[in-house]
């Protein structure tokens, strides 16, 4: 029922700057708590963030200061701003949905940074 379609990986150079979206049908949008999450070759999936449905974000310490989580209620829509973009920041992206006690993950979107 719930679904969450992202787009807006690719293809960057160090230090350039990157969005991703994530599409959400399904549910009502506005009061889900929204994560994203990113997985790097041979490490764990890790968290970067969330935004509540009320609008307050969190962030990792590893991204903190360079990327930004934001929501669009009205398009059932989360983004994630990526600034300062390093070549560690090299991995697949995924947004996460949490609705009534179960968890909706987007199909991942591919971000490289690289020269």
């Amino acid at each position: 029922q719930v679904q969450l379609v992202e787009s807006g990986g690719g293809l960057v150079q160090p230090g350039g700057s990157l969005t991703l979206s994530c599409k959400v049908s399904g549910g009502d949008f506005s009061i889900y708590t929204m994560d994203w999450h990113r997985q790097a070759p041979g490490k764990e999936r890790e968290i970067l963030g969330f935004i509540t449905g009320g609008g307050r974000t969190f962030y990792a310490n590893s991204v903190k200061g360079r990327f930004t989580i934001s929501r669009d209620n009205t398009w059932n829509t989360v983004y994630l701003q990526m600034d300062s973009l390093k070549p560690e920041d090299t991995a697949v992206y995924y947004c996460k949905a949490n609705y009534e006690s179960q968890q909706y993950w987007g199909q991942g979107t591919p971000v490289t940074v690289s020269s």
